[in-house]
């Protein structure tokens, strides 16, 4: 494990008016810079594989929310936005395998391309379950993007189309990503520190 985190180390922690949630974080795993740079990348490739096409993007609450927003920015082309949430973790830090919606989409995806927009990737049940609700909705392409990919973690395939990093086996917040509805805001992807989410 350390070898891997250090693939991605090097980075300062830039909190010094939140200095809890300093102490709480055991590295930056991947920095804003790294963020920006990548998300810059992956609106260009999804602009030119949609361009002429009706794209509708649907955000997945509430993870993704921060990642969506400076996607879509990136985005050149037309597109319509929605949003689902789902629940398979509850406040635990592993996936209860059992998903349901809390909210579904207002608008309808049938004739539409459908591109999930994920913040993370691990188990894969909780994209399976999307990929699976909405192709039965018979929108006429299915794809996903998530900025971050755990395949270590994976217990059914699926496919990820548009992916921002893969990361080992780590518990990570920050850019949308949460443990127990805190750290989401931190504008880096950091560790936590395991002794937080084992109190």
């Amino acid at each position: 494990m350390a070898a891997k985190l250090a693939l991605f180390a090097g980075f300062r922690i830039k909190y010094k008016g939140a200095l809890e949630l300093h102490q709480d974080i055991e590295q930056v795993l991947v920095s804003r810079e790294q963020i920006k740079t990548r998300v810059k990348e992956l609106g260009a490739a999804i602009s030119r594989d949609y361009a002429g096409k009706d794209l509708l993007v649907v955000g997945i609450l509430k993870g993704a929310i921060i990642f969506l927003a400076d996607l879509v920015r990136e985005i050149t082309i037309p597109l319509t936005l929605d949003f689902m949430a789902v629940s398979s973790y509850g406040s635990s830090t592993t996936s209860s395998g059992a998903v349901r919606i809390l909210k579904d989409l207002e608008v309808p995806v049938e004739d539409k391309h459908v591109l999930i927009v994920e913040d993370i990737v691990d188990t894969g049940l909780t994209l399976k379950y999307l990929l699976e609700n909405l192709r039965a909705r018979q929108p006429l392409s299915l794809r996903t993007c998530t900025i971050l990919d755990k395949p270590e973690r994976r217990m059914v395939d699926v496919e990820v189309d548009y992916r921002g990093f893969c990361i080992p086996d780590c518990f990570v917040v920050g850019y949308g990503l949460d443990y127990a509805q805190q750290y989401r805001h931190l504008p880096d992807i950091c560790v936590l520190k395991p002794e937080v989410y084992r109190r």
